[in-house]
């Protein structure tokens, strides 16, 4: 997808029809996951077979020698990213969420996740300042919103 389509959606994530918004959302999560190709989905879904399966090891094996192959492949380092967190190491998928943003400074997932791992961690000011830069993306992202009042009734 060239990035005048990219733009578009973009756009579209700011308007008030939630049918477009979800079309763009869609869009731009399929583009993110197509960027290399079927070799680079096959193994996103490997890795995601295997952390369904248990076998978080493995997982996290795929997902880092894929980066290794493709270190500009930021839906690699965003799926890792996931992995890091849902096991708790918060400080690993920070990282991996700040290169995703390196590499693709409109991810609204990586954002989401930056926010996430700041909140695990007690840095609310943080996870606020990473929500608000995903509501700049997605500004009807309800989830985001909650998430800041949760933050900030978390620093009162």
């Amino acid at each position: 997808m060239d990035e005048l389509s990219v733009k578009a959606l973009l756009e579209d994530l700011k308007k008030s029809d939630e049918s477009v918004r979800d079309r763009a959302t869609t869009e731009l999560w399929r583009t993110w996951f197509n960027q290399k190709g079927e070799y680079g989905i096959q193994i996103l879904r490997r890795s995601q077979v295997s952390l369904d399966s248990g076998d978080v090891r493995h997982a996290l094996d795929l997902l880092t020698k894929l980066i290794g192959e493709a270190p500009d492949f930021a839906e690699a380092w965003n799926r890792r990213a996931v992995l890091h967190y849902t096991q708790g190491n918060y400080k690993k998928s920070i990282q991996d969420c700040e290169t995703v943003l390196k590499l693709n400074p409109v991810h609204f997932g990586a954002l989401h996740g930056l926010g996430l791992c700041y909140a695990a961690l007690g840095d609310y000011t943080s996870a606020i300042r990473a929500f608000r830069r995903a509501l700049e993306i997605q500004p009807f992202a309800l989830v985001n919103q909650k998430l800041i009042l949760e933050c900030t009734a978390r620093l009162s």
